[in-house]
C-alpha cells in the first residue's frame, strides 16, 4: 500500500510545478554564481585575483546562496504538496484508505525528500559544470562539490520534517509559509545564528570546523521531528 500512497503522490504532483520548482531551485543558484563571475567584464581575473585555491573560493560562493534557497524550496514545496490535498479535500479519502496516517505522512515525506534528492544532483552538475565553463583549473575537486551538494541536504532534514508537520496540520497555508520566511531570514544570515539552530547547519559552519557534525545532526533531530510530527498527524482527526 505505501508504494501506491507514493505512485499517487507522484502522480499528483505532475503537474503542479514541484518539478519544475526542483529544477529552478539548484539551476538558480549556480545562475547567481554566473552573473557573480561573468556579468561585469574583468570580475572574473579580479575574484581570481583573491583566491588561493580557484575551486574551493568558488564552491564557496555557490554554498552562500544554497542554505537560503534550500530553505525556500523546502518551504514551498512542502506546502504546495498539502495544498493539493487541502484543495480537493482527499485529505479524508486518502486515510479512508487501509493504509495507517503514519503510511501516508511517510509518503509524502519520501516523495519530498526525493524531490530534494533530485535538486542535489542537479546542484553538483550545474555547480561543475560552470566551474569547468570559468576554467577554474583542471584538478577538478569532486568530493568537495559533492559535499557542498549533498551535505546541506542532510543537514536540512529537521527544517523538511518541521515543514511537512505544520503544513500537514494547517488548514492555512500562511502558518508554515510565514515559518519559511523567518527560516529563509535565518539561512541567509546564518553565520550570526549559535550553532544549536538547525538553519545554521545548512551553512556547514560551527565551532568545530567539522561540516560531519551538521550533518550527523541534521540528521539525528530530522529522525526525531519525522517520528513527532508523523504521531501527531495520525492522533488528529482528518477535517
Amino acid at each position: 500500500m505505501i508504494a501506491k500512497l507514493l505512485a499517487t503522490d507522484f502522480l499528483k504532483i505532475k503537474r503542479k510545478g514541484l518539478w519544475l520548482l526542483t529544477v529552478l531551485g539548484p539551476f538558480g543558484v549556480t545562475l547567481l554564481q554566473w552573473i557573480n563571475y561573468e556579468l561585469v567584464p574583468g570580475r572574473r581575473e579580479w575574484i581570481l585575483e583573491r583566491s588561493d585555491n580557484d575551486w574551493l573560493f568558488y564552491l564557496h560562493n555557490v554554498n552562500s546562496f544554497t542554505p537560503p534557497a534550500l530553505v525556500l524550496g523546502i518551504t514551498i514545496l512542502t506546502s504546495l504538496a498539502a495544498s493539493i490535498e487541502n484543495e480537493t479535500n482527499a485529505w479524508k479519502q486518502l486515510v479512508a484508505l487501509p493504509v495507517s496516517k503514519m503510511g501516508v505522512f511517510l509518503s509524502k515525506f519520501t516523495v519530498l525528500a526525493f524531490l530534494l534528492t533530485v535538486a542535489s544532483v542537479l546542484l553538483f552538475f550545474f555547480t561543475l559544470l560552470l566551474g569547468i565553463y570559468l576554467d577554474l583549473g583542471s584538478a577538478i575537486p569532486y568530493g568537495e562539490i559533492a559535499k557542498f551538494s549533498f551535505y546541506p541536504y542532510f543537514a536540512s532534514f529537521p527544517l523538511l520534517a518541521l515543514h511537512l508537520w505544520a503544513a500537514t496540520i494547517s488548514n492555512n497555508q500562511g502558518i508554515p509559509i510565514s515559518l519559511g520566511v523567518v527560516g529563509f531570514l535565518f539561512a541567509t544570515y546564518s553565520f550570526k545564528l549559535p550553532d544549536w539552530l538547525p538553519w545554521k547547519w545548512l551553512s556547514l559552519q560551527n565551532q568545530w570546523g567539522e561540516p560531519l557534525v551538521n550533518v550527523a545532526l541534521g540528521i539525528c533531530v530530522g529522525i526525531v521531528l519525522y517520528i513527532a510530527g508523523m504521531l501527531d498527524f495520525a492522533r488528529r482527526d482528518v477535517k
